[in-house]
């Protein structure tokens, strides 16, 4: 047996209302798609069925989930999808080896169009298998005796062949479960949430697109083929203590680390849904997928200051918003996103699904999709959450969204732009020092003499806008924030002359650092309008320069590390697992204090001082640890940061911001004043 090729001889109850076929009932349906045209309809549950109404009897039970089984040392996860809920017509399958107490990850294969065979007696499932690894037995027979309703299912004997016809290992493969993955989800509320957590929607009591059911988190992944089982774990996290209640990323992502009982550093099917009341972004930021550096996507929180409430619109809000940011876990990207996925594929702005924006549908807006939705995801994200080889959809496996391949394409001109909508990028220097922190400056107006409406969010951060990287070797990377954000609706009209502006901090994401060798780098932003249209921005190019002097390449060593880029992706944290990061900024001070790139430095400190800096602790039930703010000390910083005239206009004016408010604070009313009135000074910004 070949060590390396599994495939060669040499080596609970779902909770939905649509109805569950067996493979006589795919098999019928298949039969009435006739040759010339005779009508069929598309069913909620996403089955074509005939526009007549047919009874077929369900004596013989329906053959898809999951299926395990091992030969010699490889042990095979098998998925089938022909029958039953939503069925894809898919047979996919992840390898593993066993060694002593030990299971390692083999690779995954899938099998997008097989020939589905139907007989009184059996089912047989073959076809040619994608993998991702060069497999010597590349073709995929599945064979499943059939069994009545009142047998147990059989298991699925599944052969391995050479495109030759020469057979290769075979496994026997014994029923698991109707479900193609579960997945274990801990959820916590914190106790500020002022309205009740989510339970469960009737998705008839507004009108949808979709049969009406009762439809909880759940039920909504059930029916994608998910089972969630809800941990022991999930508690209160008591936030009495604290005096302020709003939640940063930093506090966050610190606390994801700490609270989450199933945290590991591994890909694992395990997620951690945390209920807030208000994030520091007001109430328009509706949820965010967590993610680091690290392993990704394990996390995500909803706030519910913008989505509380128990009237019918705000509970569809609730299942909503907590099913999408989980999408987000399970690697899904937003519909009119998906070319910038690794492959790329088309851009879906007209989903009816879970994963897109009620409020940016290109087809009417909000009241619209509201009235056409489902409540489901779309067939190809169903595909993705049964079928995916098994690091692109579990958490802690492939980075988000990791599209390299794309970069290309968005660096290239528009075919085509007749959106009326300009958009520029900036820096506030055209040269850095190796290891500076480049700050993008993004600008959005119109040439429509008529004015246009747009959302104004223009933080990457956010989602609707996309920012591509050409480095020095010719390669090209997307910047990907560390933490993904759901944003509600936030539009305003703009007339020719009028901007809205916003920063951000580009250095450092899921990709880790991006400006990380010097030479000359190329930056390319596409803004994602209300219609759909993706509007691109000029070609920016800045320039990365050598460190000449031994300072300059201690400096850039100092800045250089995960954990530094972490820092000011977060404006600081007080995180344990960022301490190496905090130590190298403070060396920055102590041996540098007069260098510019010093002033990131303080920057950085300088915000999480004045942060009331907030983490749950392991404790069960939750409880936070509270670092008071240090307002002596933010002011100390952030006035030498607002002093220095380093940072770019938008970033300028959020440190004077945050310091008036500090001195405020603390009494200082005089100084509060005279740093409103640089404020004013420096000119006011709509910021997205």
């Amino acid at each position: 047996m070949n060590q390396y090729d599994p495939t060669s001889t040499e080596t609970t109850t779902v909770e939905s209302s649509f109805r569950e076929m067996t493979v006589e009932d795919m098999a019928a349906i298949d039969a009435l798609y006739a040759p010339d045209g005779e009508e069929v309809t598309q069913a909620a549950g996403g089955a074509a069925v005939p526009a007549t109404n047919i009874s077929l009897p369900l004596v013989m039970q329906a053959v898809s989930g999951r299926y395990r089984g091992a030969t010699g040392p490889f042990q095979l996860e098998l998925r089938v999808d022909v029958d039953r809920v939503r069925p894809m017509k898919r047979v996919s399958g992840d390898f593993f080896q066993v060694s002593g107490a030990t299971t390692t990850y083999v690779g995954s294969f899938i099998v997008n169009a097989p020939t589905i065979t139907v007989t009184p007696t059996q089912v047989t499932i073959k076809g040619l298998g994608s993998y991702t690894f060069t497999a010597g037995a590349p073709v995929v027979q599945v064979t499943i005796q059939r069994r009545n309703i009142l047998q147990p299912l059989a298991p699925a004997v599944t052969q391995f062949f050479t495109t030759g016809g020469t057979p290769g290992s075979s496994y026997t493969c014994a029923f698991e479960s109707i479900y193609f993955r579960t997945v274990r989800i801990e959820t916590d509320r914190v106790s500020d949430v002022t309205t009740p957590v989510f339970n469960t929607y009737n998705t008839g009591a507004l009108p949808s697109g979709g049969p009406a059911r009762p439809l909880s988190v759940v039920g909504a992944y059930a029916e994608a083929g998910v089972q969630m089982v809800p941990t022991a774990g999930s508690d209160v996290i008591n936030i009495t203590a604290a005096v302020d209640g709003k939640w940063s990323n930093a506090e966050l992502h610190a606390s994801m680390q700490t609270h989450f009982t199933l945290w590991k550093d591994l890909p694992q099917w395990a997620v951690w849904e945390l209920a807030a009341q208000l994030h520091d972004l007001g109430p328009g930021l509706y949820g965010i997928m967590f993610d680091q550096q690290g392993k990704q996507r394990q996390g995500c929180a909803v706030f519910h200051k913008g989505i509380g409430g128990i009237t019918a619109d705000l509970l569809r809000l609730q299942l909503y918003t907590y099913v999408h940011e989980l999408g987000h876990c399970f690697n899904l990207l937003h519909s009119w996103q998906k070319s910038f996925a690794s492959p790329p594929v088309t851009n879906r702005p007209n989903a009816l699904s879970w994963m897109n924006y009620p409020w940016n549908y290109p087809l009417g807006g909000a009241a619209a999709f509201w009235n056409a939705f489902p409540f489901q995801f779309d067939n190809e994200e169903v595909i993705h959450i049964r079928h995916a080889f098994l690091n692109n959809v579990v958490m802690g496996g492939s980075n988000f969204a990791v599209g390299s391949a794309l970069g290309r394409d968005i660096m290239a001109d528009s075919r085509r732009d007749e959106s009326n909508l300009s958009f520029r990028i900036s820096t506030h220097q055209k040269g850095f020092a190796l290891g500076e922190p480049l700050v993008l400056q993004l600008m959005l107006g119109t040439t429509d003499p008529r004015g246009r409406r747009v959302h104004t969010w223009l933080h990457p951060n956010c989602g609707l806008v996309k920012i591509a990287i050409r480095k020095p070797s010719g390669d090209v990377w997307f910047y990907e924030p560390l933490i993904d954000h759901l944003v509600g609706e936030r539009t305003q009209e703009i007339a020719p002359g009028d901007s809205i502006q916003d920063s951000a901090y580009i250095g450092f994401g899921k990709g880790g650092l991006h400006f990380d060798q010097p030479g000359r780098y190329q930056i390319r932003a596409a803004y994602g309008a209300i219609d759909g249209s993706q509007v691109l921005s000029n070609i920016l190019d800045v320039r990365v320069r050598y460190p000449v002097t031994a300072a300059e390449e201690e400096l850039a060593d100092l800045f250089m590390g995960e954990e530094q880029g972490t820092l000011l992706y977060l404006l600081g944290s007080d995180a344990d697992s960022l301490r190496r990061g905090n130590a190298a900024f403070d060396e920055v001070l102590a041996k540098y204090p007069k260098h510019a790139m010093a002033q990131y430095a303080r920057l950085v400190k300088g915000i999480n001082a004045a942060r009331e800096f907030k983490t749950v602790t392991p404790d069960r039930p939750g409880r936070l640890a509270i670092r008071p703010p240090n307002d002596a000390e933010s002011t100390e910083l952030l006035t030498a940061v607002a002093d220095s005239g380093v940072l770019d206009s938008v970033s300028a004016e959020m440190t004077l911001s945050r310091l008036a408010e500090v001195q405020a604070k603390m009494g200082d009313d005089t100084g509060a004043a005279k740093t409103r009135s640089k404020l004013v000074k420096a000119g006011s910004v709509t910021v997205g």
